[in-house]
């Protein structure tokens, strides 16, 4: 009988010395929440036309849940644009349970064509197609505000200095003025029928495809017009 109760005592001491048991290992769970994260920033991404690559996930706390399936909901800063160094929020689920807040960090890598100079381009220079080249290259802080194409760029004038091997910066190019205050212009109005043109004089400087204020000579009137070219403004019909 002491022999049996003793049997006994060990069989208890063993099952309580078992670590709990649990449906995955802690490194099946860290994969699930990895899994989660680049689905996310996959699809986040999905429609930027970017090469992205997830270069790191850091998850800080070893992740164990009980028995059955989790599910993941990412949620991240608002203003996230889809690359660089993040802190993302992953909430852990289980039949409607919250059973975790997972703070990770993720650090996006995206490619894409941006417009460089070849050579130093002076402040006041028309921009021409010799000038720049494109370049598949790192959104960052520095080159966020790229131009995408060479057409972005090419026949506008540089607001400042842009060195060799710069991007170029669609807020440091400008587009030429065609039209000047006080010049004389022909206002065109048409449609698939008919066309009328009368004499006009210019109230503001504008680019082609700018909205500019322009004088009806014939009524003396101000209205609203298109640069059409150096000499034609279009209102609509």
């Amino acid at each position: 009988m002491k022999l049996l109760l003793s049997h006994v005592l060990i069989l208890l001491l063993a099952v309580a010395l078992l670590p709990p048991c649990e449906s995955s290992s802690a490194t099946g769970r860290e994969q699930e929440v990895r899994d989660a994260v680049t689905s996310f920033v996959t699809t986040r991404t999905a429609e930027m036309g970017w090469d992205v690559r997830i270069r790191r996930i850091t998850i800080a706390d070893a992740l164990k849940f009980p028995e059955g399936k989790v599910e993941y909901e990412i949620i991240a800063p608002q203003q996230w644009e889809g690359w660089g160094n993040i802190n993302i929020a992953v909430i852990a689920r289980q039949k409607e349970r919250v059973l975790r807040n997972i703070s990770v960090r993720v650090d996006v890598e995206a490619l894409t064509d941006m417009v460089v100079a070849l050579h130093q381009i002076e402040h006041g220079e028309l921009i021409s197609a010799a000038d720049v080249v494109l370049k598949k290259l790192e959104i960052s802080q520095n080159t966020r505000f790229a131009a995408r194409t060479i057409d972005d760029v090419v026949g506008k004038k540089t607001r400042m200095t842009i060195r060799a091997n710069q991007t170029v910066r669609a807020d440091r190019v400008e587009k030429v003025p065609l039209v000047k205050p006080g010049q004389m212009v022909t206002i065109v109005a048409e449609n698939e029928v008919l066309r009328v043109s009368v004499s006009g004089k210019a109230r503001s400087a504008g680019a082609e495809g700018d909205t500019i204020r322009v004088q009806n000579l014939t009524s003396l009137k101000e209205i609203a017009a298109v640069v059409v070219s150096a000499t034609t403004v279009q209102v609509a019909f």
